[in-house]
């Protein structure tokens, strides 16, 4: 009878520690779309991204992140809604680059796209209204932005994609990847810079 009610006890004790950790597990599921602790530097390895794993890599800088969040005046809500500053070194055999930023948190909710560039240092509000909308999540809500720049050796007559569309990223760099004859390899290396912006 004591070995029975030994039993009945720890198997109630299992029970109640699976149920807590259940509740764990769905608490952390129902807050997945706040992100933090990104890399505040560039990545110049890109094993770790689903969308450009394919490529090398190379470094990304910005004067507008610190401590791995993007500066409050690159914010579309309560900032200015400036592009950030970007710089990288020149890519060997590149002859253009295209830039895209994406809201990792909202279904790659399209942020920046920017074709043609030839510059390799873009000073901060170098993008247009019409291809740059800042961060602008939920009050209180952080959400992780990736920046990625696209070095092609021949420019794209039109890249994929406007400002606003979602969904459709891994189609818009696949479509980078092609040049005006059709052929494809066009994608030489792509650079990252991640960060991070909670909304006030």
């Amino acid at each position: 009878m004591r070995k029975f009610l030994l039993l009945l006890l720890l198997g109630g004790l299992a029970f109640g520690i699976a149920g807590y950790r259940t509740k764990e597990i769905a608490s952390a599921a129902n807050n997945i779309e706040e992100t933090t602790d990104v890399p505040s530097d560039g990545q110049t390895d890109n094993k770790d991204d689903k969308y450009v794993s394919a490529y090398p890599g190379f470094k990304v800088s910005s004067e507008s992140l610190h401590d791995g969040k993007w500066d409050e005046i690159c914010s579309n809500a309560s900032g200015e809604n400036a592009s950030p500053q970007l710089s990288w070194e020149p890519v060997e055999g590149a002859a253009a680059y295209v830039i895209y930023m994406v809201d990792m948190n909202t279904n790659n909710f399209l942020h920046w796209k920017s074709a043609g560039i030839t510059e390799t240092t873009l000073p901060q509000g170098w993008a247009s209204a019409a291809e740059y909308f800042g961060p602008n999540p939920q009050t209180g809500i952080t959400h992780q932005y990736n920046i990625y720049v696209f070095a092609l050796r021949a420019s794209v007559e039109r890249a994929k994609g406007g400002l606003g569309q979602a969904l459709k990223l891994q189609e818009f760099m696949d479509g980078l990847d092609i040049d005006a004859e059709g052929n494809s390899g066009n994608i030489i290396a792509v650079g990252r810079i991640i960060g991070n912006y909670t909304a006030k």
